[in-house]
This record gives structure tokens, C-alpha cells and sequence, in this order.
């Protein structure tokens, strides 16, 4: 095969991306990209759902917990450093696999970063002031009013998405998402974009159940780890910051936890919102039996390959 194809595995979380990436692997002799932005970090490893040892045993996997909580990092420096290591993958491979729980990180590399305004520094620390004066909520309701579409789809528990899009509205005075979809670059391969799907009811089941799990497997006892260094923006995410809220004395355990079902599920939602938009996705059902999702896969790729 001359021509190079990424399979860009997407889904819900807790839908069984990460096994379906090394059933890929393993199949096409190929490694795997992780573009999951919660599990870059090393620090984070039960709240992020890492993939186990014995899992990371059974194909190559990068960008897992190769950064610290302390670094700073961003989508343009992932961008840049997935481009240069498919380079090489590629040089190896015809197939490489991404797996991803982070739609912006994923289209970054399948499609190539947005050029946004230059943005006044006084924006960000002004809102940066507004989030510790007022609350996040505070923020939510600015960037619904600005950006209506873009308040569908972003992470609204997440300060740094929505400080960013909200600085790039007011220094614009334009929607921040009127600045996504343009003169995106060429990209030396091809992209097959396999989703993994199932009703809702059976997402919010397993992500209920992995919650649980995370929880017996010692999940507070991580963010007691973490709670020092709470305000770091890797932090700032789903299964912490409820746990930091119980540890300050704010909550009961029960109430963290049921908020970390609900924010994930949330999180979910806003996921598969995301997922719509994108048509070229080829979308199994996630209970398949492997064997009838590699031959529907191939057979996808089969087609796409011939065009």
C-alpha cells in the first residue's frame, strides 16, 4: 500500500476505544498515537483511565504519560510533535492508529490547527481575574452569549477551553468558532475516522461502572497526591476537581462522586455533539464481535483505498 492511512478510533468516553485501538494494532502490525489530553500526564493515572500494563504490552503505544502535570503544554505542540513522530511511523508503516478522547487534539493532527487574532494579554489575565472573582459559571453564560455554537460542543467544566475561546471572541468581537474549518494544511496520508457507537443509556451505565471502579482502584487517594498543585491547568478536569471540592471540606464523598458520574456524562455528551458534526466517520456498534469489526473496518478501508 503506497498510500498512508491513519484510523483515528473516536467515541464517547468509557465506550472501549482503547481496545479497539490495540485490536487494530495488533491486526495491522501497526503502533498506536494516544490523543487523549487527560493521559499525557504522568501523575494522572487512575482518574484518566490509562491504559493498564498489560494493555500497553500489547502494542506500541506514544503520548501516554509522557509529560508531567508541571510542563506546560498545548494542542500546537502536540500537533507538532505527533506530525514529526507519524513521520517516522510512517516510515515503518503503512496503517498507524490514533485513539482519541480529545476532539480538539485529534483534529489538530488529522486536519491542521485554526489560525486565531492576536490576542492582549490584559484579555486573559482580566478573565482569568473573573473566573477566581466569579466563578465558572460566570464565564459559561459569557461564552453562550458570544458563541452560542461553540458553547455546544466545548468542555464547559474546563476554565482554560473556555478563558481561551472567550479571549479570542473579545479581542476579534467575533465568534470564536467562525475562526474553526479554515485553510487547513495538506496532510501526507489519508484519515479513516472509525466511531464507536451505542445508546446512550449503555454510555452513562459505563461510565457509571468505570467511576466505580476508579474509586475502589484508589482514585482519591490520587487526588490527595494532586492536591497541592490543584490549580494547574492538566488539573483542571473531570474525577479531580469534584475530589478536591470533598478534600477542602465542601462535600460529602458520595455527592464528589456522583458529580464525577455526572460531569463524565456530561463530558460524554458534549464528545458525541462534537462526533456528529464530522461525517466521514464510519460508525460500528461498540458490542461487535472483533472479528466482524476488523472485517468491517477492512472492508471500509478496502473502498477507500480504491477511490
Amino acid at each position: 500500500m503506497s498510500q498512508k492511512i491513519l484510523l483515528a478510533v473516536v467515541g464517547p468516553t468509557a465506550i472501549g476505544k482503547t481496545s479497539l485501538g490495540i485490536l487494530l494494532a495488533k491486526h495491522f502490525e501497526t503502533e498506536i498515537v494516544s490523543a487523549d489530553s487527560r493521559q499525557f500526564f504522568r501523575e494522572m493515572e487512575i482518574g484518566t483511565a490509562v491504559p493498564s500494563p498489560m494493555e500497553l504490552n500489547e502494542a506500541n503505544h506514544h503520548f501516554i504519560q509522557h509529560k508531567s502535570i508541571f510542563d506546560p503544554y498545548s494542542v500546537g505542540d502536540f500537533e507538532r510533535e505527533a506530525m514529526e513522530l507519524l513521520e517516522t511511523l510512517f516510515q515503518r508503516h503503512d496503517i498507524v492508529v490514533m485513539v482519541g478522547g480529545s476532539g480538539l487534539y485529534m483534529d489538530a493532527v488529522v486536519n491542521g490547527l485554526d489560525e486565531f487574532p492576536e490576542v492582549d494579554p490584559k484579555i486573559r489575565a482580566s478573565l482569568d481575574q473573573r473566573l477566581h472573582q466569579e466563578g465558572l459559571e460566570s464565564l459559561q453564560n459569557e461564552l453562550k452569549h458570544r458563541d452560542a455554537e461553540y458553547y455546544k460542543v466545548v468542555d464547559l467544566d474546563n476554565p482554560h477551553r473556555l478563558i481561551r475561546a472567550l479571549e479570542v471572541c473579545i479581542a476579534a468581537n467575533k465568534p470564536y468558532s467562525s475562526f474553526l474549518g479554515h485553510d487547513r494544511p495538506e496532510r501526507p496520508f489519508k484519515t479513516l475516522y472509525i466511531g464507536l457507537e451505542a445508546p446512550r443509556s449503555v454510555v452513562y451505565e459505563r461510565i457509571n461502572a468505570r467511576v466505580d471502579l476508579m474509586m475502589e482502584s484508589g482514585l482519591l487517594e490520587e487526588a490527595n497526591r494532586l492536591h497541592a498543585h490543584k490549580a494547574l491547568n492538566a488539573l483542571q478536569t473531570v474525577g479531580y476537581k469534584e475530589l478536591f471540592e470533598y478534600i477542602d471540606g465542601h462535600c460529602s464523598l458520595e455527592f464528589a462522586v456522583s458529580e464525577i458520574k455526572k460531569n463524565t456524562r456530561r463530558f460524554a455528551k458534549r464528545q458525541l455533539t462534537w462526533l456528529r458534526k464530522n461525517e466521514d466517520i464510519f460508525w460500528v456498534e461498540h458490542d461487535t464481535e472483533p472479528k466482524k469489526m476488523l472485517e468491517q473496518i477492512t472492508n471500509r478501508l478496502k473502498t477507500m483505498t480504491h477511490a
